[in-house]
């Protein structure tokens, strides 16, 4: 196929890459990664400048959002369904849990990165219920 018509992408790697890049936004997909096994998670980020667009395609995932204040002072869950469109609004604190086997689509600004993103560490207390919840969930 034309390139110049019709761009297919596919990746089946660990972690994020991005698969297309359009004027001010980017698609990419985000597989497991040992630093987001539940036992690994000990900070969440979040974005400064934009929104961040999560879709499950496969396996289990869950959106873990940690407010939108200077500190994560508690957290909430969301388990995703594959297909459901999930919009991390800009400044909430987040981070996920996914499966060795999860596939996620994500949207976002072409040019975020530790630029436009803060990070902080977690408590002992959300980490505990981080690692709880992916029991749960059956998430290892």
């Amino acid at each position: 196929m034309d390139e110049n018509l019709l761009q297919i992408r596919d990746y089946d790697g660990d972690g994020f890459k991005p698969l297309v890049t359009y004027s001010n936004w980017r698609v990419g997909i985000l597989r497991y990664l040992d630093n987001i096994h539940p036992d690994n998670i000990s900070t969440m980020e979040r974005h400064t400048e934009t929104d961040e667009v999560f879709v499950l395609m496969k396996g289990r995932g869950v959106l873990i959002i940690g407010g939108n204040g200077l500190q994560v002072d508690g957290i909430s869950m969301q388990t995703m369904e594959p297909g459901k469109v999930y919009n991390i609004k800009r400044n909430a604190w987040h981070t996920i849990l996914l499966s060795r086997d999860a596939s996620v689509l994500i949207v976002e600004n072409y040019d975020t990165g530790e630029q436009n993103s803060e990070f902080t560490s977690l408590s002992n207390d959300i980490h505990r219920q981080i690692v709880e919840t992916a029991a749960r969930e059956q998430i290892d």
